[in-house]
């Protein structure tokens, strides 16, 4: 799913005051960060992952890979946190419609 940019906008106040649930260090993405992503998504469908002093990954290549495999949306990449979406089954968070 591509968000729009105004759905994207919408998700980055929303995940401004969120905790980072999904920590990752030196092992980078494995299938464990994998598995705890998918599902944090599951429970939250909105989840800030940060990236630890310890991980020399480019974040950008990080966000794409955890997206890929978790099938979730890249709502935001601020420093050393990505702000990742998922459209739950319950829908939780209501996105503004594209036109």
């Amino acid at each position: 799913m591509t968000l729009t940019g105004k759905q994207a906008r919408y998700l980055r106040g929303l995940g401004h005051h969120l905790k980072p649930v999904v920590m990752i260090g030196k092992d980078e993405v494995n299938e464990a960060i994998i598995a705890a992503t998918d599902e944090a998504l599951t429970i939250h469908e909105l989840i800030k992952v940060k990236l630890q002093e310890g991980c020399v990954a480019n974040r950008k290549d990080v966000a794409a890979e955890l997206a890929t495999a978790t099938d979730s949306s890249v709502a935001q990449i601020l420093g050393r946190n990505i702000l990742l979406y998922r459209e739950g089954e319950e829908k939780t968070i209501k996105l503004p419609a594209v036109k």
